[in-house]
C-alpha cells in the first residue's frame, strides 16, 4: 500500500484528492490546522493529523515513507489576501518552504504543488500559456507563484520530484457558500436557492475558465505518477474555456445584484490545457453546463 499525504486536506479541492487516494488504496494522511478547512470534510479512511504545516517537525514526521505529497495547504482568496497580508504570506510562501523542507529531508517520492492561474494576472493576448511571463496582481498570486519558484529550486538544488498544477477557477460539490471569502459558484447557488439575488463583483463581464474539482483530481492523481514530470514542471489545469460571469449567472437563474469591484481580481481568465494533455494525457470531462446542472440538483435548484 502507497502512502500519501495532502496538506490542506479538510479544504475543498484536498478534501476531493484525498477522497480519491482513499479510494485508490492509499494509505492516505491529511494534514490541517482547520483554519480554512472543516474536519468534516476529511474522507473516512483516511489519517487526520490537525497542526500547522509551520510545523515542520511535525511534517516530517507525517512524510516518512511517503510516495507523494499533495500540498494543497493554503490560505486562499485575493482579497483574503489584501484583508490580511502577513497572515497570508506567513501561510503561503513560509508553509510552502516548510513543506519543501520536511518533504525533502523525509525523501518523499514527489512533491505535487497546487498552483494558481491567478500568477499570470493579465496577459496581452489568450489563452494563457506556461511560456508566459506571470504578472501577479494580488499578494496571492504572488504568494503562490512564489510557492512555484521555491519547488523548481528543490528540484535543482535538492533533487526532490515537483510539479506545480496551475488550476484555474475549481468549482464542484463540497464548496462552502458562507463566510466573507466565498467564491461565486456556491454564493450564486446558495441565494438563488434561497430566492434572492445572485451578488456579482463588478459588471459581470470578467470571465473566468472554470475546472471541475473532479477533472482537477485526475489531473493530481497523473501528475504524482507520470514520468514526464517531476523537475519542478508548471502546467495548467485548465477547462480550456473562458465564460463572463453574467453567463455564469444566467446557467443558475435567477435575478443579478451588481457590488463594487474587488481589488486584485483580473479582467479575464483562460489557460491552454496543451501541455497537461502532452506529459499527463490529461483532459477535461466535465463541461460547466452538466457541472452546473449537478450543484443545481444538490442545492434543489429546478
Amino acid at each position: 500500500m502507497k502512502k500519501a499525504v495532502v496538506t490542506g486536506g479538510a479544504g475543498f479541492i484536498g478534501s476531493h484528492i484525498a477522497a480519491a487516494l482513499v479510494a485508490q488504496g492509499y494509505e492516505t494522511h491529511v494534514v490541517d490546522n482547520l483554519a480554512a478547512g472543516h474536519k468534516e470534510d476529511v474522507p473516512e479512511g483516511a489519517v487526520f493529523h490537525e497542526f500547522d504545516i509551520l510545523e515542520t517537525d511535525k511534517l516530517r514526521s507525517v512524510f516518512e515513507g511517503a510516495a507523494v505529497v499533495f500540498h494543497l495547504a493554503a490560505l486562499p482568496r485575493v482579497t483574503y489576501s489584501y484583508d490580511y497580508p502577513a497572515e497570508s504570506h506567513r501561510a503561503n510562501i513560509d508553509g510552502t518552504m516548510s513543506m519543501l523542507l520536511a518533504a525533502r529531508d523525509a525523501k518523499v517520492g514527489r512533491v505535487v504543488y497546487g498552483a494558481s492561474s491567478s500568477a499570470y494576472g493579465e496577459q496581452a493576448s489568450m489563452p494563457f500559456v506556461e511560456t508566459m511571463r506571470p504578472a501577479p496582481k494580488s499578494l496571492y498570486a504572488f504568494q503562490k507563484y512564489a510557492g512555484e519558484e521555491l519547488a523548481r529550486l528543490f528540484s535543482e538544488l535538492y533533487g526532490l520530484s515537483t510539479v506545480s498544477l496551475r488550476f484555474f477557477t475549481v468549482y464542484g460539490s463540497n464548496m462552502r457558500p458562507d463566510g466573507a471569502y466565498a467564491l461565486a459558484i456556491p454564493k450564486f447557488l446558495s441565494c438563488r436557492a434561497a430566492g434572492k439575488p445572485l451578488p456579482i463583483t463588478g459588471d459581470g463581464s470578467h470571465t473566468r475558465d472554470f475546472t471541475n474539482v473532479r477533472d482537477v483530481v485526475r489531473a493530481c492523481l497523473l501528475a504524482s505518477e507520470s514520468p514526464a514530470v517531476g523537475k519542478g514542471e508548471v502546467l495548467n489545469v485548465a477547462a480550456g474555456r473562458n465564460v463572463s460571469v453574467n453567463a455564469l449567472a444566467d446557467l443558475i437563474g435567477g435575478e443579478k445584484e451588481y457590488l463594487p469591484s474587488r481589488p486584485g481580481d483580473v479582467q479575464d481568465t483562460y489557460g491552454s490545457n496543451a501541455k497537461a494533455k502532452e506529459l499527463l494525457g490529461w483532459s477535461p470531462e466535465i463541461t460547466l453546463e452538466d457541472g452546473i446542472a449537478e450543484l443545481k440538483k444538490e442545492y434543489g435548484i429546478v
